[in-house]
């Protein structure tokens, strides 16, 4: 047996004890989804963005630290310096939960640490934008840390032959919740007048409000999910790791990669693509309010119609990955991706119905590629390494997604046009696709030492 790795009766529990974890496993989806809808993609950055506009100088300017930053750009900083210290702390989380069996505090730190600092959101007042930009750091550093834990748990709750299925419903689940907690936000939000309100407090209460969801409802997989043993091997193979610096372990986790060099392909098609869908999810706002002139109220309106039919498609493409496995399935999203930019290409200003068609489309992809991609991943991590493997798959979903926004802007920059800067994003599903094409999922998955489903 191979360091690091769990024995394998510890994975081997009966149908019921499963399909209980499975389902506390799912929750953590619905609890901290909320954050990234409500608080990252819709409230926080025009209030923070306000809040930072409140203590400018006359020039515009603000001083974190004593360096000049314009009030405007302080959420993308903010947001910029939470993915570094995400990616300096996923690996080492990732090596400390395989080494140690103990998934399940970390997770619950992490969790818990997230939740109180968007709680603590209630507070951002005035000119607080110091708090605020270090509650943000905060939060998505902490909901970053904790996705790696939480996916590192799926292929030890669920055989291969259930994953697909199983991390759609996870989606699911997220989506849903987020869709919820977003009707009751725009309530709040658009009726604030009438429950006595200003608009920064309804704000602030929106924001809070996800940090409390996000608390209360981590309790349900903390409470079904459980630890795994890790070997007398593991343990002496840890060495000093765990108590050393979260680079010198990523690099010996994509060290270890290069033995499994099928795994690091499908790692690889994923960063790609995936960087596509990130920017297209969050330039689509700018897009159509910049290019399309929409109004606020239908873009928060497509993000939500977004929520709801995420929830359809990802337990659609669920289906399908069943019928035709989950490559094929990937491969006919990124296809279905790449129609939507080139129809948002053409797409007419100032037409709603036009922009709600692109948004349903989006939906319909959007949890489905995620969720298969994620459990693919899943059969290809050598076991004993979840932790450590899924802290680079997550690194890939949100450390390194850069390149997207870069090519994005670029692209604006020399043209002008935010038509050509969408399309632009087609190169990310069209190499996305060629790559993941190349690998032999199969052969990757054997490689790794797991067994084959029936359809993968």
């Amino acid at each position: 047996m191979t360091a690091g790795t769990t024995e394998p009766e510890e994975y081997a529990s009966d149908s019921a004890e499963r399909k209980r974890e499975q389902r506390g496993w799912y929750f953590y989806d619905f609890a901290c989804s909320v954050y990234s809808t409500s608080v990252l993609t819709v409230f926080l950055g025009p209030y923070l963005t306000s809040v930072a506009r409140a203590a400018a100088d006359a020039e515009g300017y603000v001083h974190p630290l004593g360096i000049p930053v314009r009030a405007g750009s302080l959420f993308a900083y903010a947001v910029s310096a939470s993915i570094v210290v995400a990616v300096l702390l996923m690996p080492l989380v990732g090596a400390i939960a395989d080494r140690t069996g103990r998934k399940k505090p970390l997770l619950a730190a992490a969790a818990y640490v997230g939740a109180t600092a968007t709680a603590g959101m209630f507070f951002l007042a005035g000119d607080r934008y110091l708090l605020g930009t270090f509650l943000l750091i905060v939060a998505n550093a902490s909901i970053s840390v904790s996705m790696v834990l939480y996916n590192a748990y799926l292929p030890q709750i669920a055989e291969p032959d259930e994953r697909d299925a199983v991390s759609s419903r996870g989606w699911a689940f997220g989506y849903t919740s987020g869709a919820l907690v977003l009707v009751l936000n725009l309530i709040l939000y658009s009726g604030h007048d009438s429950f006595g309100l200003t608009e920064g407090e309804a704000v602030r209460i929106c924001l809070a409000s996800a940090g409390v969801w996000w608390g209360a409802f981590t309790v349900v997989p903390l409470r079904r999910l459980r630890d795994r043993k890790v070997s007398p091997e593991g343990r002496e193979g840890a060495g000093g790791g765990t108590v050393g610096s979260g680079w010198r372990q990523l690099r010996a986790t994509l060290k270890d990669m290069r033995r499994h060099p099928l795994t690091l392909s499908f790692l690889l098609a994923y960063l790609v693509y995936n960087d596509g869908v990130q920017t297209v999810i969050s330039q689509a706002s700018v897009f159509g309010s910049e290019e399309l002139g929409l109004d606020q109220t239908t873009l928060i309106t497509a993000v939500l119609l977004v929520q709801i039919l995420a929830v359809a498609g990802a337990l659609g493409m669920g289906r399908l990955a069943r019928s035709y496995g989950a490559k094929r399935t990937i491969l006919g999203s990124l296809a279905v991706w790449t129609l939507i930019l080139v129809a948002g290409y053409f797409l007419p200003a100032d037409a709603p119905v036009f922009f709600y068609c692109l948004a349903a489309a989006i939906g319909l992809v959007l949890g489905g590629s995620q969720a298969l991609s994620r459990s693919l991943f899943s059969h290809l991590v050598p076991r004993g390494k979840e932790a450590e493997y899924f802290s680079a798959y997550e690194m890939s979903d949100r450390g390194l997604s850069w390149l997207g926004p870069l090519v994005f802007g670029l692209a604006y920059q020399l043209t002008g046009s935010y038509r050509d800067a969408i399309i632009s994003l087609v190169i990310f599903f069209v190499v996305g696709f060629a790559l993941l094409a190349r690998v032999p999922v199969r052969r990757a998955v054997e490689a790794a030492g797991n067994p084959i489903p029936d359809r993968i």
